[in-house]
């Protein structure tokens, strides 16, 4: 069991700053001291040789600019957005570099290479002896587990049917297994390696291995070959037209099939409200009353404008705004606009001004002398911290509290999207944006279907194609079908100020021109993780501990990135762990957090309902106006801004 440490945000970000600072200083200096002084003049002979600098009209002439230069980095650009295009953004120079890092310390390292020879006898022999047990039928009598067996992660179902437990599709599946168990340990350990390369070829690997699996095949997939005899082929058929259905939606940019059932501002994104405020790059919708009274102080919502806010307000039934509306909150939501090419130059100081800040000041002003409850899910609950920051360093009040769902301020173990953003790989990106505007809808979600592409790609294509089944459309399928675009300069600042340099941890994030420290924010935190986030892992989110100075509470709710926060009462095998850790107590690793923290079964929304109503006055009103004289409603809710493609 891990010790408890204080925290030691403030000593390393003294010493960082002291080097930093020392580095600034230095070439003044040397400058300074390279400079020659006039001397006397009876001491001109008798000194050493100075350095006079010559007059103008006799020293070196000047290498004329190169006016072709602009012209050459144009075409360069030009080509690697082509390239990029073709390779889904993937830099094949980043990935290059990672197999040339770990191919050459592999070759020399025979010490390893041996260890990976015995590893494959060790194997050969589990299998075989795998083999033999099944022919002695000594699995069959006694059905107790196999000693020899592979038994894949709870995660992995490509295995999971019955049929792959019968002869010899349960010996085909254990020789892929052990294989994979191969291929990992020889990307893994490789002494000199970097941790980053060894990252990169342990993830290529996986996804090679992915595609490779025998569930993916027609021969060696004993559900299909069943199905395939059970229907006489009608599978086969029906995957067919599956498949042509896909492309024909792809050609005609149309969503998936099944999306047409869940409509925004009907089946989903319905419950009933007004937009009270339209700028450049935003909605904000003000919800209508459903209790007599309300809490006093509203709560502003800021989602993350890589996807659609409604992932917030789904169906009715596990709808989070739905949920608060019905708690007696007053609730207003950010709607982003799906950016185009008029908005590649829009940055993060846009979103930040254009979003948080003309929400801010649209609510206080609907609902004055009151203080605000901000909550931001995902890349907009990173937006919040920068923007709670910076409202600490002005000194202004107007936030009650700060929550955060699956959103990260540190990002030095921010999970597998950090093998996507080295510098080679996030220059390639920003010329394939630069070419456009923006990053395409398609070419993101590839990134994060690779993250898991044995359920979001193979798995599919085996089902769809194979089985000739289609997976039943829901609401959350529908909201991640509905993507949206990233302009091209708001992506390149938020990966390189964060992801590259992790700016907002390290006290370097400027706002304005000036930098701001999530420590200075002194109102409370609630602070959401999920167990299996793939985008914000719950480590990385953790690490709020470390930067805020004030009261965190932190949840660890079941679920993913989505499904986790999407946890309405309710949905059955919800269950949840928090903690509450006051400002100035020493820290408590991750690990260690675990084991303290107190587990609850059920859904985590109705503790955040509580601690919201606890960090507020408690009173009860009337339900605000919906909109001010200055932010009269202009539409009904869910606007405009949502429904564009």
């Amino acid at each position: 069991m891990s010790e408890l440490q204080p925290p030691p945000r403030r000593a390393a970000r003294r010493r960082s700053g002291t080097s930093a600072n020392a580095a600034k200083t230095a070439p003044t200096l040397k400058l300074a001291t390279a400079s020659p002084a006039p001397l006397p003049e009876p001491a001109v002979a008798a000194a050493p040789q100075a350095i006079i600098p010559l007059p103008p009209s006799v020293a070196a002439p000047q290498t004329p600019p190169d006016r072709d230069q602009g012209m050459r980095e144009l075409i360069d650009r030009a080509i690697h957005a082509l390239s990029a295009k073709a390779t889904l953004g993937l830099s094949p120079a980043a990935l290059g570099l990672a197999f040339a890092d770990w191919g050459m310390h592999m070759a020399a390292s025979p010490g390893k290479q041996t260890s990976l020879a015995a590893l494959a006898l060790q194997m050969q022999e589990q299998w075989l002896r795998y083999a033999a047990e099944l022919s002695a039928h000594a699995l069959r009598a006694d059905k107790t587990p196999c000693p020899d067996c592979v038994t894949p992660p709870a995660t992995d179902r490509r295995f999971a049917a019955p049929q792959w437990q019968q002869f010899p599709f349960n010996l085909i599946a254990q020789r892929f297994l052990l294989r994979e168990q191969l291929v990992d340990a020889a990307a893994h350990g490789v002494r000199g390696v970097s941790p980053h390369h060894e990252q990169v070829v342990a993830f290529m690997a996986r996804q090679w291995m992915d595609m490779l699996s025998p569930s993916n095949f027609f021969w060696t997939n004993p559900e299909v070959l069943e199905r395939t005899l059970s229907t006489g082929g009608a599978n086969l058929a029906q995957g067919l037209r599956n498949w042509q259905d896909d492309v024909q939606r792809a050609t005609d940019k149309r969503p998936p099939a099944g999306v047409e059932q869940f409509r925004p501002g009907h089946e989903v994104a319905a419950t009933p409200g007004k937009v009270v405020l339209r700028n450049r790059l935003m909605e904000l919708i003000q919800y209508s009353p459903s209790t007599p009274t309300v809490h006093a102080e509203p709560v502003l919502i800021i989602p993350a404008w890589i996807m659609k806010y409604y992932i917030l307000d789904l169906s009715p039934h596990n709808s989070l705004v739905k949920f608060l509306v019905d708690q007696g909150h007053t609730v207003f939501m950010v709607s982003w606009k799906n950016p185009g090419a008029d908005e590649r130059d829009l940055g993060m100081e846009d979103y930040l001004r254009l979003g948080p800040f003309a929400a801010l000041d649209a609510v206080t002003s609907i609902v004055p002398d009151r203080k605000v409850h901000a909550t931001g899910y995902c890349l907009g609950g990173t937006l919040l911290a920068i923007a709670a920051s910076a409202l600490a360093r002005r000194g202004d009040e107007r936030l009650a509290s700060v929550s955060l769902f699956a959103a990260q301020t540190d990002f030095t173990e921010a999970g597998e999207l950090t093998l996507f953003t080295d510098e080679s790989q996030v220059s390639f990106l920003e010329d394939l944006m630069w070419s456009q505007g923006y990053l395409d809808t398609t070419q993101m979600a590839g990134s994060f279907q690779m993250l898991r592409s044995s359920d979001l790609i193979w798995s599919r294509i085996m089902r769809d194609y194979l089985m000739g089944e289609r997976a039943p459309m829901n609401d959350l399928m529908a909201w991640n079908a509905d993507a949206t675009r990233m302009p091209y300069r708001m992506h390149s600042e938020y990966l390189r100020s964060l992801y590259l340099r992790n700016a907002l941890a390290e006290g370097h994030y400027k706002v304005d021109g000036k930098p701001v420290a999530v420590e200075n924010v002194t109102t409370p935190w609630f602070v959401v993780g999920t167990e299996t986030d793939h985008v914000a892992p719950w480590k990385s989110v953790y690490k709020i501990h470390l930067l805020a100075d004030s009261e965190v509470t932190f949840v660890l709710t079941s679920g993913g990135h989505n499904a986790g926060i999407v946890s309405e009462p309710g949905h059955p095998r919800r269950h949840y762990r928090w903690s509450l850790h006051p400002g100035g107590r020493p820290y408590t690793d991750p690990d260690h957090w675990v084991q303290l923290a107190q587990a609850e079964e059920g859904s985590w929304w109705l503790r955040w309902t509580r601690w919201l109503v606890s960090k507020g006055s408690g009173q009860r009103i009337a339900p605000p106006a919906c909109g001010s004289v200055s932010h009269p409603p202009l539409d009904n809710a869910p606007g405009d801004y949502l429904l564009q493609r």
